[in-house]
């Protein structure tokens, strides 16, 4: 019942596209002390920008959503309000995803921090967490006429403290083998959701500590592009292959390399965002305007300039403004109203796009 045994871990074939995937993961990887020693500002806006996304797209796979100026508000810290528990379980997976980022070195993968960690991401949520399963559950899919399909049936409540013992002794184990450490992160983040330990919030843990064990690798992209906003672009194949993978998973009949290709290609293509985003570094010059720029291309319809600046935080506000007046006079934006409410608009090229009157 893991992936992590000498006789699954034996009969893993690595096909070439997905050499060239951990190839270029490790290319990304060797970069990051240039990039975090040429473009801290750069750096800076990204990693506040990922908070933001992180934390929204994470709880949004949950079906967990509050507006976005109170997400925003959230992720900054403010206290959510009592009632409320989408704002409680939001404002739990910022304060777990911040403990990750900032004292990742000190944690020690245990069972028991796992517990620790789910326990912190419901202490606003008005629920408790930190417990094991105590009841079966069931990983359900409802189709479009209304039946409900069982697409996996986890490890029985009464198993599921030694599932969890068992997969982290595997885990430690298996770094004395041959086998890539991203493809054991990979093969643990399966393990971890067909054991599907708690009763609630295992999508949620898993992604966290996706980021956590990466970060115990030194792939610290984690810290700049967000892995959850990732995965919710690409969620059909997120699902499909963990279906896929997770089949005879209780006979170690299962074939996790759907998965594995599928979370590879996830930390490899945050990589080549994470290249892009940070832009040509021969001189650095240009950043914050191609900050701005990049935070317009994300905004959603129409915005302020409070919206776009907390986009690029680390962008001053007069810069914002000289970005917004040559998009203008470049015909690309166009202000809606005047004064403290006026909105921008973007103007769609037809011609960049293709479409004709």
């Amino acid at each position: 019942m893991a992936s992590l045994v000498p006789s699954v871990l034996d009969r893993l074939t690595l096909t070439h596209d997905l050499v060239s995937t951990i190839r270029a993961i490790g290319e990304g990887k060797g970069k990051q002390d240039l990039f975090q020693e040429r473009a801290p500002d750069v750096l800076e806006n990204l990693r506040q920008v990922a908070l933001i996304e992180s934390t929204e797209s994470s709880n949004r796979l949950e079906g967990v959503t509050v507006p976005r100026t109170m997400l925003e508000r959230l992720v900054k810290g403010a206290e959510p309000s009592g009632d409320n528990r989408s704002e409680g379980e939001i404002a739990g997976y910022r304060h777990v995803l911040g403990v990750i980022h900032e004292r990742q070195e000190y944690i020690e993968l245990t069972p028991n921090i796992i517990r620790q960690l789910h326990r912190d991401l419901f202490r606003f949520s008005g629920h408790t967490g930190g417990d094991w399963k105590r009841g079966d559950n069931s990983i359900t899919e409802r189709r479009p006429d209304g039946t409900v399909f069982i697409r996996f049936q986890p490890t029985p409540a009464w198993q599921t403290d030694e599932a969890m013992r068992d997969l982290h002794e595997s885990y430690i184990a298996s770094a004395n083998t041959e086998v890539d450490p991203l493809i054991l992160i990979a093969l643990y983040v399966l393990d971890f959701l067909c054991i599907h330990p708690f009763s609630d919030g295992n999508g949620r843990m898993v992604r966290l500590l996706s980021v956590l064990l990466l970060y115990r690798e030194d792939y610290n992209v984690v810290r700049y592009i967000s892995l959850e906003r990732l995965i919710e672009q690409t969620k059909d194949s997120y699902y499909d292959t963990l279906y896929r993978s997770s089949q005879g998973w209780h006979a170690n009949g299962h074939d996790p390399m759907p998965w594995v290709s599928y979370f590879l290609g996830i930390v490899s293509a945050a990589y080549a965002e994470f290249e892009r985003d940070i832009g040509d570094l021969r001189d650095g010059r240009g950043m914050k305007t191609r900050m701005v720029r990049q935070a317009i291309d994300g905004m959603i319809g129409d915005f302020s300039i409070s919206e776009l600046h907390q986009r690029c935080p680390s962008v001053g506000w007069d810069m914002v403004r000289y970005v917004l007046r040559n998009e203008r006079e470049a015909g690309r934006l166009q202000p809606i109203g005047r004064g403290r409410g006026a909105r921008w608009r973007r103007i769609e090229n037809t011609a960049e796009n293709g479409s004709t009157a």
